[in-house]
């Protein structure tokens, strides 16, 4: 087996670190079968955004496009991005959706499980973990979310990679999402983790300030054993490292992948194209391809940033970026230092948002703000300071149970909500997640199923746009 393995991430976080995942499954076909013929260690194809712009903007059914993406590429393991307890969504799950969410992913198509939570709280993985243990052949690799902070060091990240050897996982990622890691800290990091526990290591970090290439040659060093990276026209920039970049690099060494660069030319030949097409459609703005060494300094992902711009700009306060981003590791702060990644980095960042343009710290909370304080998400790393949640949740009582445990079942009374619809069983994950979202692309499904005179049809209900 070659010294270092590949995850290629085009099919999933290069696209949506680019271009808000937009690529359709049509889109992709033409370079799956070269893609399943490199010799991957895995295909990053599903989960994190995709599930939801496929409903949302797409007019896709996330399920039709992991099986399609299976039957083309049936020699290659899949590999998906699952937030834990949050599943694809931005609240908890009772633990009977995450199940059956988890069962059907592995029966659809999926063979490695990235599984990680905004707050690194173990309690949060569990039930996925469990699940994913049960579905034969499926990998459950934990994903540690990196960020910096008083409390998260070289220790703070051992103990918590223990944590997850403890609970049965296959393999641990250390999931640098905003590209924070620097290459010696990640070389530290790497040989920590390597000496502490007996698991296999890979490292996923995005090139938004300019050094995740040299952030994973150190890695490599220091004994990683998978990086992620993605094919050279949709690397960069928000996404990452080039994938030929780094197969020539380790070419002949005693980290060589093995895969063939001529075969990975051939791919990035069609994925030039497509970069082009986004580019000219405005789809890939030519700033998420810039160098962005703030990225060190507040911790902004640059999916973050550029909600924080269209926030701004719907208020009509675009000249307050810069007041909001020195915002943001604030509220951070206040809040527990969290790490900065779906859906903690949208709690955090719409609260710096309202902040600064109220003129005021705290005048007007965000339901999810409140959430976050109280407890709803899980433990903070930093105890949540009383007389600040006095402040922001008055004196309604904290959580500090595992907030799932409050949860009654719920996926009977979801098949109720939506037995209209019902076409597959994975609808009820779908309405799960993106509720009247999904019951949308119901309609527009239906629509295009039975055409406008079909068995019962509610004309005036409408077709989704997309």
């Amino acid at each position: 087996m070659a010294k270092v393995g590949i995850t290629e991430t085009v099919l999933r976080d290069a696209h949506q670190s680019l271009i808000a995942t937009r690529m359709t499954t049509e889109e992709m076909l033409p370079m799956l079968e070269m893609l399943d013929a490199v010799g991957f260690r895995s295909l990053e194809c599903w989960g994190g955004a995709t599930f939801d712009s496929c409903l949302r903007f797409l007019g896709e059914d996330p399920w039709k496009r992991l099986r399609t993406l299976k039957e083309h590429m049936p020699n290659t393991p899949l590999q998906m991005l699952f937030r834990g307890q949050n599943m694809l969504g931005y609240r908890h799950y009772a633990d009977d959706v995450v199940e059956y969410f988890v069962q059907k992913s592995v029966a659809n198509g999926i063979d490695v499980i990235r599984i990680f939570d905004a707050l690194n709280d173990i309690r949060n993985l569990e039930t996925s973990i469990n699940a994913a243990k049960k579905e034969k052949g499926a990998h459950v690799q934990v994903a540690m979310s990196y960020t910096t902070s008083p409390v998260h060091n070289i220790e703070s990240f051992v103990a918590y990679a223990k944590q997850i050897e403890a609970v049965g996982a296959d393999s641990i990622c250390v999931k640098d999402m905003a590209g924070l890691l620097t290459p010696y800290v990640t070389y530290d990091l790497v040989k920590a983790l390597k000496e502490n526990v007996k698991l296999p290591i890979q490292v996923h970090s995005h090139a938004t300030a300019g050094i995740a290439d040299m952030v994973l040659m150190k890695a490599i060093e220091a004994g990683a054993d998978v990086i992620d990276t993605a094919i050279s026209p949709l690397s960069g920039g928000t996404s990452h490292p080039a994938t030929e970049a780094m197969v020539a690099a380790l070419q002949g060494t005693e980290y060589d992948t093995g895969l063939d660069l001529l075969k990975l030319t051939e791919i990035a030949k069609y994925a030039a194209n497509l970069r082009h097409k986004y580019l000219d459609s405005g789809l890939l703005n030519p700033k998420m391809l810039e160098v962005d060494v703030n990225a060190l300094i507040y911790q902004v992902p640059g999916g973050m940033l550029s909600k924080l711009v269209s926030q701004l700009k719907q208020a009509g306060r675009e000249d307050q970026l810069e007041a909001v981003l020195e915002e943001v590791p604030r509220v951070r702060k206040d809040a527990g230092y969290p790490p900065l990644v779906t859906p903690s980095s949208q709690i955090v960042g719409t609260q710096a948002v309202f902040n600064v343009i109220n003129g005021e710290r705290y005048k007007m909370v965000t339901k999810e703000f409140k959430g976050l304080i109280r407890g709803e998400y899980g433990a903070t790393p930093v105890p949540i300071d009383p007389e600040f949640r006095k402040k922001i949740i008055g004196d309604e009582k904290p959580i500090e149970c595992r907030p799932a445990d409050l949860l009654e079942p719920e996926l009977d009374k979801l098949r109720s909500e939506i037995s209209e619809w019902y076409m597959q069983e994975e609808d009820v994950l779908s309405y799960a997640q993106f509720g009247q979202v999904a019951v949308k692309f119901f309609e527009k499904r239906r629509n295009e199923t039975y055409g406008l005179d079909g068995a019962h049809m509610n004309v005036e209900q409408g077709v989704h746009p997309v």
